[in-house]
């Protein structure tokens, strides 16, 4: 599996350390940087990651801010693209499992390193359930 990843200057560190477990696990890893702790502008990346993973179905992303939310918001405007905010497995779990997300944010800030390599773990492997929750996805999309 491809797993396209960036984040802004607060989630350097972490998406550093979800660089290395992805990849001793035996993911495919694109990082879209940054490449080091300097402040950034989130939206500048998480763009990247959005655009590569709207492009590709067979591409999941990660995005990790201070927050989530901005990655998350920057990465759901694209018709393509289901971007959870996760702060746990649980929620990690749910947004694959019921909304068939394809971009995994998690807020730098308010999680531990052993909570999001758990996320991820739980976000790479659980498949999407469909039925009764493919007809909620297939309504998320909208024209205005």
């Amino acid at each position: 599996m491809k797993v396209s990843i960036a984040s802004d200057h607060a989630g350097f560190a972490l998406k550093q350390g979800c660089i290395d477990f992805l990849e001793a696990a035996g993911y495919n890893v694109k990082d879209f940087g940054p490449h080091n702790d300097e402040s950034v502008d989130y939206p500048d990346f998480a763009h990247q990651v959005a655009s590569h993973v709207a492009k590709d179905p067979s591409v999941v992303g990660v995005l990790i801010c201070g927050s989530a939310n901005g990655v998350a918001m920057t990465a759901n405007k694209y018709e393509e693209v289901r971007a959870c905010l996760s702060w746990s497995h649980e929620i990690a779990e749910l947004g694959r499992l019921h909304n068939n997300a394809n971009i995994l944010c998690l807020p730098a800030r308010f999680i531990t390193e052993e909570e999001a390599y758990r996320s991820l773990k739980v976000f790479l492997n659980t498949p999407f359930e469909g039925g009764r929750h493919e007809r909620r996805v297939s309504k998320i999309n909208c024209c205005i």
